[in-house]
């Protein structure tokens, strides 16, 4: 008996590595095949090759971005926008977040169920009143416009993760520091925001998220070439007619650095802050 528990045991771990194995080889076969195109010389799409590294590979691709193209300037435009909206997001949500968790006040339920409902609708179908308003400030072609916009659709989400998170840290721990005679402002800085730090940088990532890769809003708002994010100026490499495969390829694996070392940076953050960001509402 306790051998035939030991093999089906085993066979359950072999099941279990091997449906892991093919969703790794599932998730990771786009990734290679983008990294391939950036590395091929010209602009080929599909080759007969199905080596992962073409004999003749080279890193034109790369060099072509930087010296034909701003693409740093696209760097620095996306840089610029994207932390100033993980600022604002940050700064909005954690005070926010605060105040609709420790106060009581008319219209805080009201408030909190705005919050919610603004998560129905996606940025896409407000653009046109978005638009509108940027319009009527005079905001179209100004990173100004953009980042309000930005910080305007990520806020909603931002706010409720803080003030759930901020419910399951107890109000005790201000209590005793307003009886050593710390100001309210000085328990909210001092002892709040250190144990809120997992639901922060759940704040910041999803304000990094919404801005480093947003296409469609920006591609509204900013019309000069100059002034383009890298969402933006990867698209103009392709047109109707033809792509500019090699260069849009290497541009995607530039673009998408940042991201996955945020993520593998702040993974340890992860887990804690959506877990216990959601025990309360």
């Amino acid at each position: 008996m306790h051998m035939r528990l030991k093999k089906t045991s085993a066979l359950q771990y072999a099941l279990i590595y091997s449906a892991l194995l093919l969703a790794v080889a599932w998730s990771i076969y786009p990734i290679l095949r983008v990294i391939t195109i950036s590395i091929r010389p010209g602009n080929n799409l599909l080759t007969q090759s199905l080596a992962i590294i073409p004999a003749d590979w080279t890193f034109d691709n790369y060099i072509k971005l930087f010296s034909d193209h701003p693409f740093g300037t696209w760097i620095w435009n996306s840089i610029l926008v994207t932390v100033t909206v993980v600022i604002t997001g940050v700064t909005l949500a954690s005070t926010a977040g605060y105040a609709l968790s420790r106060f009581r006040f008319p219209g805080r339920e009201a408030s909190l169920l705005s919050l919610l409902v603004t998560q129905m609708f996606p940025a896409t179908m407000l653009l046109l009143p978005l638009f509108i308003m940027l319009s009527s400030l005079h905001l179209i072609n100004t990173y100004l416009g953009l980042i309000v916009i930005y910080s305007s659709t990520a806020l909603p989400f931002c706010v409720w993760q803080m003030k759930g998170y901020y419910d399951t840290i107890p109000y005790s721990l201000e209590e005793a520091a307003r009886i050593d005679g710390a100001s309210r402002f000085m328990a909210f800085y001092k002892i709040i925001l250190p144990l809120a730090s997992p639901a922060l940088v759940i704040t910041a990532l999803f304000s990094f998220m919404s801005a480093w890769t947003e296409y469609i809003v920006a591609a509204q708002v900013l019309w000069y070439k100059e002034m383009f994010t890298l969402p933006i100026g990867l698209k103009s490499f392709q047109a109707n007619m033809t792509t500019e495969w090699g260069l849009y390829a290497a541009g995607a694996m530039i673009v998408s650095i940042p991201a996955i070392a945020l993520f593998l940076f702040l993974t340890k953050y992860l887990i804690g802050g959506l877990t216990l960001g959601s025990v309360k509402g």
